[in-house]
């Protein structure tokens, strides 16, 4: 039986990598130890509905400020993902079980206990599954809509690649507020960055989102400090906009072992704010980049503003 604790057990694709130096952090990337009574109230309820937060399997740095306001972002479908991309802290490798069937009701019940206005719900690539768990999306999408009719439901999904069409119809059909996938880095960087992806294939992915449904905000996200230029992090940015994309997020990558991807560099916050203002000039409904911005940071607040800004767009504020 594995031990998800021992690195060995979680990443044994990545166990016999050499080591690769972890730099010092700096000031502005420092955050709280998480603690407090909010902090424990929401560990308690995802304990007792025996739920998986990315907060955690991710090694999120937010997860304090967080957790101690009573967000989580939910990760559906298991803790092991099929893929072995070399930035992220999931475990990896074959999942032991099936789909849980009664994880959607559970997600739903923790959603209303927790009170949240805007929930978020993701999960492991599950690329063992025909449809990569699109149903199961779809499913737990209902109940929380059916449990907490006035939640709103971000959700941000796999990228489908081994299914047919019908895998993304199912999960746009049952209508989150937010269709949210990452591309995670500039395609110069997927072979080494997320070799089990396909740059194009993702952002196709956002684009048939609003091809299906016009009406639903899509979002994506990168992580900066993994070797990439600022010229390739624009052109992101306008392929993204050539998809339609109404949402876009850019944050520090934070190495989690020295087994994982490198940090190649530490990108200033004067920079973040330079790449905030080319992204709102390329024509983003909305823009969060900052050193710890993270895909469901600060997610209820942001969907806000997202909507707001549609509206004023539109003429309607």
């Amino acid at each position: 039986m594995r031990d998800l604790k021992i690195p060995e057990q979680r990443h044994p694709e990545k166990a016999h990598r050499p080591d690769n130096a972890q730099p010092k952090k700096p000031s502005w990337i420092r955050v709280k130890a998480p603690g407090g009574k909010g902090y424990a109230e929401t560990h308690k309820i995802m304990r007792d509905n025996k739920l998986t937060t990315v907060c955690e399997e991710a090694g999120c740095p937010n997860v304090g400020e967080c957790w101690s306001q009573g967000h989580a972002t939910m990760m559906i479908m298991g803790e092991v993902c099929t893929r072995a991309c070399s930035f992220c802290n999931i475990a990896t490798g074959k999942p032991p079980e099936d789909l849980d069937v009664f994880e959607p009701g559970r997600v739903a019940d923790a959603v209303q206990k927790l009170g949240l206005n805007h929930v978020v719900i993701t999960s492991v690539d599950r690329d063992d599954i025909k449809d990569g768990g699109a149903e199961h999306f779809a499913q737990t999408i209902r109940a929380v809509r059916h449990r907490s009719p006035k939640t709103t439901i971000e959700i941000l999904t796999p990228d489908f690649i081994k299914c047919d069409a019908s895998a993304l119809e199912k999960v746009v059909d049952a209508r989150p507020d937010v269709f949210n996938h990452n591309l995670e880095t500039v395609p110069g960087l997927y072979p080494v960055v997320r070799a089990g992806a396909r740059y194009f294939h993702s952002l196709r992915l956002l684009q048939r989102v609003k091809e299906l449904d016009p009406s639903m905000f899509t979002k994506s996200g990168i992580m900066v400090g993994l070797g990439e230029d600022a010229q390739a992090v624009k052109q992101v940015m306008d392929d993204m906009r050539a998809a339609d994309v109404d949402f876009l997020t850019i944050g520090q990558y934070l190495q989690p072992t020295p087994k994982h991807h490198a940090v190649d560099r530490f990108v200033t916050p004067e920079e973040f704010k330079t790449y905030e203002k080319a992204a709102y000039g390329k024509g983003f409904l909305m823009v969060s980049a900052t050193p710890l911005t993270r895909s469901s940071y600060h997610a209820g607040d942001d969907f806000a503003r997202l909507r707001e800004a549609r509206n004023k767009k539109l003429g309607l504020a």
